[in-house]
């Protein structure tokens, strides 16, 4: 569920849990058309036959798994904004760590944490979040993340 933060409020959810996604699938439709878009079709990724000695299966590439954090949270409608935002914005990552492969047909869901919101500007507000990548049955996140957006209110 989206939360919805009055300016007022933001001390009362930094260092929160802001959200929790669904499972998703990660196929290997997925991961081609991924390795079609960003021409990275090394064989871990896209070739069974090769990459399966190496992990087992094919595996999702790193940034496959991390541009979900930018889909997830609006399909999914989790994470929070700011009360009055007439736009939120990518503004980038402070760190990310990829600490599991994720192997082809596996469920994945992100964890979002508010780590920090700092008015910039008058009306802009950047939020970083912490989020972290669960792979179901596996203990080790896929990765770890410090996203920053933007709310212009």
């Amino acid at each position: 569920m989206l939360k919805i933060i009055k300016p007022s409020e933001i001390d009362s959810v930094l260092g929160t849990e802001i959200g929790i996604s669904d499972w998703v699938k990660i196929d290997q439709e997925r991961i081609n058309k991924f390795a079609d878009a960003t021409m990275d079709h090394q064989f871990i990724h896209v070739d069974p036959d090769q990459a399966t000695p190496v992990f087992g299966s094919t595996i999702a590439h790193g940034f496959l798994s991390l541009s979900l954090v930018a889909g997830i949270p609006f399909d999914q409608e989790i994470g929070m904004v700011l009360e009055g935002t007439k736009m939120g914005l990518n503004y980038g990552l402070d760190k990310v760590r990829f600490l599991s492969p994720v192997p082809v047909n596996s469920e994945v869901r992100i964890h979002m944490k508010c780590i920090d919101i700092t008015e910039k500007n008058p009306g802009q507000y950047l939020a970083k979040t912490e989020v972290t990548m669960e792979i179901k049955g596996v203990e080790k996140p896929a990765f770890v993340a410090e996203t920053l957006s933007m709310f212009i209110v």
